[in-house]
Formats: C-alpha cells, structure tokens, sequence
C-alpha cells in the first residue's frame, strides 16, 4: 500500500497558515489528539479539547492563534483562522487515490460510447451506446451505465453503481457503492382497484461538486428532470424520489426520503431521518431536526422539528394514555373549560384587589 508524507511547511502552504516549529519534520498522516502519535499530524478546534491536546503523542498541531500560548508542551504547529477547514483540506493530501487509467479488459463499451483518454474504466464496467465520460473519471468495478448517460470530468463513480435514465452528471461528482441514479420513479395510477403504472420519461441532472452516498436512490422525473443543484451532499441510503428540485449546497445526513415533486431550497440541512411529504416547497437556509416529519411547506429560513422528545419508557406510556384521553374530549368542551377557568381567576383576582 502506498503513503503518502510531508513536510510541516509543505503542510502549511498547502492550508496558507504560520508554521511555528520544525520546518523539516515529516508527517506520514492525519490522527485524532487521543490517537496521534510522532509521525501524526492533528488538529484543536477549541478550548474544550486543549486537555486532549495537551496529553496528545502528535508530532505537530493545528491550531488558532489563541490557542498557541496554552500548549507550552508542544513545538510544532500550524495557525489558521479555522482549523477544521485546514484539517478537511489536508485529508486531501493523505487520501489514497486511484492512480491508474485506461480501460480494463473486462469492460465492455459500446463504439458510440465517448470516453476521455486520462479517463479509468474498471473490471467488468458496462457502458452503454452514445454515452460520455469526462476526463480524469474514475469508474470502478461492476459499474453499469446505460446509454445516453453522460458523466463531467474528474467524477468518481464506486462499485456497483447504476446510472441509468439519460442522467446527465456534472463534474467533480461522488457517487459510492450500490447506489442508483436515473431509476423508475413510483409513478401509478389507480383505477378499479388497481395500478396502473405510469412511464417515467423525465431523466435526472446532477451539478458540479455533488456527493452521494452509498445504497441511495435518485429517481427519473415522470416528465420534468429531477435536480441536484451544484454541492448538494448527501449521506448513506437517502431516497429522493420523481421530479423533486434540491437547491444548492443543501445537506441530506442517512436515511431522509423526499417524496415527489418536492422543491427544496440552497443552503438546507435535513438530519438523520427526516420524511418530506410531496408536493411542497421548502425555503432556502432551513434546518429540519433529527426524524422530524416535514408535512406541508416551509416558507422562511429556521430551524424546524417535529415529534415527541424521548421519554422513560413507562412515563411515555402514561403520556400517551393522556394523549388519548384529550383526543377523545371534544374541542368545544376543552374551550369551555378554559373559559371558565379564566372566569375564576379573574373573580380571585378581583376579590383581592378590592380588599386591599
């Protein structure tokens, strides 16, 4: 296996932070304060982790300028405004890539097919007719990629991928392993008891800097595209389904389903869990809590959530009860009791001024 090290101030200039230290000191990798050891590089990002820092083995920190002063034990860093966009850059640098090109024996590729010379087709990749593939795209292994589908440069499609549909895919794009893109939407139509399936014959667009997850799907649009805007990510087995609109830079952590025909705004973050109903718009710059379910549009910027918060098991089960005893109590009745509480209060509230 092949590593890749450096040098501190080649660290530095990489991230356009101050090197204090060993200019020369080589660094073989990144590691966490409680992992790191002398060949290490880590990283601080706030007081709360200086007793980590301060007990950490690594050769080298990065760190704010503040924090400098506080860790008399260590030699060597390198100061940035953020050190967790240093850390993220840098994780670049030690990244194993895959460094080979051309195309595999095993690959079968259709003549009309339009693949880049500096381009890399894996093992048993299937490429369909009038397809293209940008320069500098990986495609692993067990790929399939059906015809008139067309992939920007410098992607990175994961084994057993499924690109189908006529998707178009920008550059700089991340696809990982089993995930679909281009499938059949759930398109049906009920009569006399039974459904009827309607052909999806919209296609899919992705942007440029797009990441998807493994095990997702992104369906065909019935007849509009479904849209991924530029530097949309998203995590591990997401659904988005027909002719939903993601805006850009917007975030999908595990397990979120979008139902279809929804628009949802730039510069969004769904946590884990989350369900859209279809049909809806969501605003730009909208956070939507952990397994929250999101049942009509959202039309301003915020933090949104739905569900009931975590209970002891046996106080939840008394909640409930009490949820279904205000269920069965008709609104009008719960009015009036409140109606006539606020009558008493008042009259308390009346008798003791009028003794003062």
């Amino acid at each position: 296996m092949r590593f890749n090290h450096f040098h501190l101030d080649e660290l530095a200039q990489l991230v356009q932070g101050e090197l204090v230290g060993q200019s020369d000191l080589v660094l073989k990798g990144l590691s966490s304060l409680e992992q790191a050891q002398p060949h290490h590089i880590a990283f601080v990002i706030g007081d709360k982790y200086l007793k980590e820092a301060l007990n950490s083995k690594a050769g080298a920190l990065i760190i704010s300028a503040e924090l400098q002063s506080q860790l008399p034990n260590h030699k060597n860093f390198i100061i940035v405004p953020n050190p967790y966009l240093a850390f993220a850059i840098l994780t670049h640098s030690f990244e194993i890539k895959v460094t080979v090109r051309g195309i595999e024996r095993t690959a079968q590729i259709s003549p009309s097919a339009i693949i880049a010379d500096d381009a890399y087709i894996g093992h048993y990749v299937v490429i369909g007719e009038d397809c293209v593939v940008g320069n500098n795209t990986i495609i692993q292994s067990h790929v399939k990629i059906d015809d008139g589908v067309e992939l920007g440069k410098d992607c990175f499609i994961d084994s057993h991928v499924t690109l189908t549909g006529q998707a178009k895919i920008g550059d700089r794009v991340r696809i990982h392993a089993n995930t679909v893109i281009g499938g059949e939407g759930f398109g049906f139509a009920s009569y006399q008891g039974k459904w009827n399936r309607i052909a999806q014959l919209g296609s899919v667009r992705i942007g440029n800097d797009v990441r998807i997850g493994s095990n997702c799907s992104v369906d065909r649009g019935a007849l509009d595209d479904t849209i991924l805007e530029n530097g949309v990510i998203i995590d591990n087995l997401v659904q988005i389904a027909h002719n939903v609109h993601v805006g850009e830079n917007t975030a999908m952590a595990a397990k979120c389903g979008i139902a279809g025909s929804t628009t949802i705004g730039k510069n969004c973050i769904f946590a884990g869990g989350v369900g859209v109903v279809g049909h809806i718009k969501i605003a730009d710059k909208v956070t939507v809590t952990g397994m929250s379910m999101v049942s009509k549009s959202i039309s301003e910027a915020g933090s949104y959530s739905s569900g009931t918060g975590q209970f002891e098991t046996n106080q939840w089960k008394r909640t409930v009860v009490r949820l279904r005893q205000l269920a069965d109590v008709p609104l009008t009745k719960l009015v009036k009791k409140i109606d006539h509480m606020q009558a008493q209060i008042e009259s308390i509230e009346s008798t003791l001024k009028s003794r003062k």
